[in-house]
């Protein structure tokens, strides 16, 4: 978009009422908090930097690409002096409890985020209106609209724009509303008055550390994406590693174990998001049901959810080693060796490596 190269001095004296605007505009569009951040990252950009040295990031490259645009929001989008965070409740309200679905390992146990539409559309939709909601009030503005979709630091930003703290789990927790949520920003040329950050209220608990089945939170604030279910079952594109296969349990897509246990979920607010409500046969489905869709099948349940970036092969690979997790059943038998001599070399291996646990 065009802008203005004199719309924020322009606008500078009245920059605390339009901030305040912004927030209730958010509201208006669904939002459950809008927050303001400066565009100084510094101390986010050393840690960043840190992890990436150590490799934890296993094989995702784009952590460690695009240079320095990442924690320098004006290399990304040029002339960003501010930017404007959002969050999206999004825990379907519908949707089995997650320790519900951990206790029946005959049921399919997906991330609650990817149990609807894809978030990205949604968010980026609505801060697309938001951010012309902006230029409608003071006309033309250098703005850039991102949701888990660029090198953005989201969750740094979130923090400094108040909405929360970064919690020993690496996710970001907001003290009156949990971590079940969405966050997307608004890249602005306006100066706008930054809110303030808020304390870490994680204390001495470790729950999150405790309770991870992967035990990938090496250290409070520090995890080991390479070890994480998430990371392996969406991230990773080759073979589950087999030491991390048994602790996957039935978890296919994703992992909320962490959140799960979390003592400041018990604030957290179901969504009032209709595109959030669970897909069918996403929420419990049942595994060898699944792992019974063909490619055209898969195509068609998962259309416009966030599950079909990981194709079909690896919707198979992450649910034969459910199965192989799953309590030993003559239907559970019958459906990995439907599958025994499958073209991708990756779900034969995974498919193997299930029915040897049936043996």
């Amino acid at each position: 978009m065009t802008a203005d190269p004199t719309s924020a001095a322009k606008k500078k004296p009245e920059a605390r009422t339009l901030a305040a605007q912004i927030r209730r505009w958010g509201r208006e569009l669904g939002f459950d908090q809008v927050g303001i951040a400066d565009t100084n990252l510094g101390d986010y950009e050393e840690r960043l930097d840190g992890w990436l040295a150590e490799g934890l990031h296993g094989e995702m490259d784009w952590m460690a690409a695009h240079g320095r645009k990442r924690s320098r929001p004006a290399l990304l989008h040029a002339g960003t002096r501010s930017v404007i965070v959002a969050r999206m409740d999004y825990l379907p309200a519908e949707a089995t409890p997650v320790e519900q679905l951990l206790e029946q390992p005959e049921k399919a146990c997906i991330s609650r985020y990817a149990l609807g539409r894809d978030y990205h559309k949604v968010m980026r939709s609505r801060l697309k209106k938001l951010g012309q909601r902006i230029e409608k009030a003071v006309g033309p503005h250098g703005f850039r609209v991102f949701t888990d979709s660029a090198p953005v630091l989201e969750k740094p930003l979130a923090e400094k724009a108040g909405l929360g703290w970064i919690g020993k789990h690496t996710n970001l927790l907001n003290r009156h509303a949990g971590s079940w949520f969405f966050l997307g920003e608004i890249y602005t040329d306006l100066e706008l008055p930054p809110d303030q950050p808020v304390q870490d209220h994680c204390g001495s608990c470790r729950r999150c550390i405790d309770i991870c089945p992967t035990q990938a939170i090496i250290a409070p604030y520090k995890l080991d994406a390479r070890r994480c279910i998430s990371y392996l079952t969406i991230e990773l594109k080759g073979a589950i590693p087999e030491e991390f296969r048994k602790p996957m349990g039935n978890r296919i897509y994703g992992c909320d174990d962490c959140q799960m246990v979390c003592p400041w979920n018990r604030y957290a607010q179901f969504s009032r998001v209709d595109d959030f409500t669970p897909r069918q046969d996403l929420d419990a489905g049942d595994l060898v049901e699944l792992f019974g869709w063909d490619e055209a099948t898969f195509l068609a349940r998962t259309e416009g959810t966030a599950i079909r970036r990981i194709g079909h092969e690896r919707w198979l690979r992450n649910i034969a080693v459910a199965l192989g997790n799953a309590p030993t059943t003559p239907a559970v038998i019958v459906a990995l060796n439907a599958r025994s001599d499958h073209p991708s070399e990756l779900v034969r291996e995974h498919v193997s490596w299930a029915l040897a646990q049936h043996s």
